[in-house]
């Protein structure tokens, strides 16, 4: 798996988005403001685009987003990789502290991380969420 960072919203990621939050998850304000600061990551087999992430930097630390893995890749630890991938962007630039707003399903993926759930669960577009932080070390 090739990781490419971009600092624009790719094709390919609007793509992976398009499909995993719009299509599959029924999510209708996927995309917003913030994608034009984020840097964009895309993971990439071969040609074929397999899963996507953003990053950007807001209130103190940097936030990690619209995590997204293609159908076919799920289980295959490309997620682990992508977010791998999002803290060395972020250590790169300086951060010490890395936030995201995960789905409580997807919470258990993230505690494996080392994310530490943050305050109370809330709806977004009716799908509940939770705040999770992780301390970043020296890399």
């Amino acid at each position: 798996m090739e990781y490419k960072v971009y600092t624009t919203l790719p094709e390919a990621a609007r793509q992976i988005r398009e499909t995993v939050f719009i299509r599959e998850q029924g999510f209708s304000l996927e995309f917003d403001e913030t994608d034009h600061r984020a840097v964009h990551i895309v993971a990439w087999d071969g040609q074929q685009p397999a899963g996507t992430c953003r990053v950007y930097s807001g209130e103190g630390c940097f936030h990690i987003g619209r995590v997204a893995v293609l159908p076919p890749y799920r289980g295959t630890g490309l997620g682990r990789g992508l977010m791998a991938q999002a803290e060395a962007y972020i250590r790169s630039a300086g951060g010490t502290l890395a936030e995201l707003s995960g789905q409580v399903q997807a919470a258990g993926f993230y505690q494996k991380l080392g994310y530490t759930p943050l305050g109370e669960v809330y709806p977004d577009e009716g799908c509940p969420h939770i705040r999770m932080q992780k301390q970043l070390t020296e890399a």
